[in-house]
């Protein structure tokens, strides 16, 4: 499947188009550093990683629509402290002046990550995204403890890198998030990349807590197959967490057309209703309420 076919392919399962929880759109100078950062895979990672949509942000916004992405997420995330506030106020002016983009935020460990995440739920914010690896702290941390405790009273779902790939960092892994979900079993978690390569128990963890989901990030794509293949005895798993599994794309930073991560989605073969959720109605769900 190519771009220009995707239309035709949620049409075809009879939906109004896709929703996105994993899209990422920040400052200019951030992305920049982004890219240069992905420019320098093969030293990173030991694999190629050239960015397929490296244009600017409004016509990255029009790439969204024609591909017929209804709803998407533009999410930021913190290398460093005294960052997070900065960008969950230029996350919110994004979405406000973007057409079905809804307002993202972040935090980090640091003195007034609770304050400043209680105003961005008061000014609208939809959906969190914190980066473990990026970011390299441990999310058990106490400065983080009211964060996710208001998160969790909110309803309003966190969007969390704690898997080790596409490299380990010191914190990630299932271990630190699961004691988390422990102390706030209602949080709405949303496992990035089905949570490679720990997939298995990722699962358990969408399998325990009520709310937790997984979104499909890059997973099961070529690209990521031959670095952490999706064991396949695990797609019986997959199939019956259908209202827990969301369609996440990584876009823009991804080393191949959109299409792909569809493609890779529909050979798993798990049925069109399963496709229907996953693209449709499982995020409208989370990103609407």
């Amino acid at each position: 499947m190519r771009d220009d076919e995707v239309p035709a392919w949620w049409r075809w399962l009879g939906l109004d188009g896709l929703v996105d929880v994993h899209v990422h759109f920040l400052p200019d100078q951030v992305m920049n550093a982004v890219w240069a950062y992905f420019d320098q895979a093969e030293q990173h990672y030991g694999v190629a990683w050239p960015v397929q949509y490296r244009t600017p942000a409004a016509e990255r916004v029009e790439t969204l629509r024609q591909l017929g992405v209804r709803r998407f997420s533009a999410l930021v995330y913190p290398h460093k402290p005294d960052m997070a506030a900065w960008l969950n106020s230029w996350a919110r002016d994004f979405a406000a002046r973007t057409l079905g983009c809804v307002a993202s935020g972040t935090f980090y460990p640091e003195a007034g990550a609770a304050a400043y995440v209680k105003e961005a739920l008061e000014l609208g914010t939809r959906i969190f995204k914190v980066h473990v690896q990026v970011g390299d702290y441990d999310p058990r941390d106490a400065e983080l403890d009211a964060v996710w405790g208001q998160l969790a009273e909110a309803g309003v779902p966190v969007v969390v890198h704690c898997g080790s790939g596409p490299i380990p960092g010191r914190h990630t892994g299932p271990g630190p998030m699961g004691e988390v979900l422990a102390k706030h079993p209602r949080l709405t978690a949303v496992i990035a990349h089905l949570g490679m390569p720990e997939y298995a128990e990722h699962l358990t963890l969408a399998e325990t807590y009520p709310n937790v989901h997984l979104d499909t990030t890059m997973a099961l794509t070529p690209f990521t197959e031959s670095l952490a293949p999706y064991p396949r005895e695990l797609r019986p798993r997959m199939a019956a967490l259908q209202d827990k599994v969301v369609l996440g794309s990584d876009f823009p930073n991804i080393p191949y057309e959109y299409a792909v991560q569809l493609e890779a989605l529909e050979r798993l073969d798990l049925g069109d209703d399963w496709l229907r959720a996953v693209c449709w109605e499982n995020g409208l769900r989370l990103l609407d309420g």
